[in-house]
């Protein structure tokens, strides 16, 4: 059924909601008529990025800040990439959550799965759906340069304000972070864009402070999305000041950092869009309350959502982080779909006990 996401918990049709797909859902029909055209002006630069590359670090301090949100991808039944439900999914993000930027493309995203083709139409919506409102960093990482470097030049192309590159696999390497300053230096002297470091142990080792600190000296690296122990986080961030952006996914160490580290920018996973309706902002409240100095006021409300965040650790099966993600954006009335091999759906029971825990979990929808 067309409307199937946007019935509510207690069966009543959330009219916003449908009316909002229907928009999506024509504008990505529309888009149909123009890929061509649009595919055209994005591979001869007809769309420029907002700065040069000398400015890149002066433009992600001022612009790159606030709540950043790691998009998932919706997947029909035939897993297909549902463009209206994304369309739907971003503008809800940012018109309602008042998120200010998305991440695209990334691993919540299951980039893994798709082509280039999908990967560069997915840039495309975000930068479509966002048109100035929100800010847009986009996932180029992969393990073949040549295919990272096609990747950012089309998102340079195509309008986005950022890229992020994961820290490549490396084998039987020993000088580590002389291969890594040069993996980033040749990026950077190939493309304009701002360029955010990635570092997860997905990639077999941790990128150490001073390894993300040279390359920090590089004049279009601005930030990095720093998936460490917070030790190293914290390190790095006193080594570098405000040269570049640090951040780690870790919502429930956000506040912490914005009081004690300076942080601006959460960058970034789902809980912008998992912890919040657009009748209850608490991530959202508690972030402007921390920027205004409001510490004691913060904690209160970040504190208020540890009911949402224990029942989400409770429900959540291992190994499924995609699938329940997207089961829990349909409890909200986001648009969810299905997950692709090689990720894991839900079965039945696990719908069950996620569905339970939502009930309980305090959240005004």
């Amino acid at each position: 059924m067309l409307f199937w996401p946007f019935y509510s918990l207690r069966g009543k049709i959330v009219g916003y909601r449908i009316l909002l797909y229907l928009v999506a859902l024509i504008r990505a029909l529309l888009q149909v008529s123009f890929v061509g055209i649009h595919k055209a002006q994005s591979t001869t630069g007809t769309i420029a990025i907002k700065y040069s590359k000398s400015e890149a670090k002066d433009y992600a301090r001022e612009n790159m800040r606030g709540i950043w949100a790691a998009a998932l991808n919706p997947f029909r039944e035939d897993l297909s990439l549902d463009e209206a439900g994304l369309r739907a999914n971003i503008r809800h993000w940012i018109d309602d959550l008042d998120i200010q930027g998305l991440f695209i493309a990334g691993k919540q995203g299951e980039f893994f799965s798709m082509s280039l083709d999908e990967r560069k139409r997915n840039f495309e919506i975000a930068v479509e759906e966002c048109d100035g409102k929100a800010g847009v960093i986009v996932s180029v990482s992969d393990q073949n340069f040549d295919t990272v470097l096609d990747l950012a030049l089309h998102a340079q192309n195509c309008g986005a304000d950022y890229i992020v590159v994961h820290a490549p696999v490396l084998s039987f390497i020993h000088d580590r972070g002389e291969v890594l300053y040069q993996y980033y230096k040749a990026l950077c002297d190939r493309l304009d864009i701002g360029i955010a470091m990635w570092s997860h142990p997905d990639s077999g080792y941790l990128m150490q402070p001073e390894e993300c600190a040279r390359i920090a000296d590089l004049p279009n690296i601005v930030a990095i999305k720093y998936s460490v122990p917070r030790e190293m986080y914290v390190r790095l961030s006193h080594m570098v000041g405000d040269k570049i952006q640090v951040s780690t996914s870790a919502e429930d160490d956000w506040l912490d950092n914005v009081e004690e580290l300076g942080w601006k920018l959460y960058l970034c996973s789902s809980p912008p869009y998992h912890l919040q309706t657009s009748n209850d902002k608490r991530m959202d409240e508690y972030t402007r309350l921390a920027f205004a100095g409001k510490f004691a006021e913060a904690r209160r409300v970040r504190d208020s959502l540890n009911p949402v965040r224990d029942a989400m650790l409770r429900a959540k099966p291992a190994d499924k982080p995609q699938a329940f993600g997207k089961y829990w954006q349909e409890l909200l009335g986001q648009v969810g779909g299905r997950v692709r091999p090689p990720m894991l759906e839900l079965t039945d029971a696990e719908r069950v006990s996620i569905r339970e825990a939502f009930d309980s979990c305090g959240l005004t929808l």
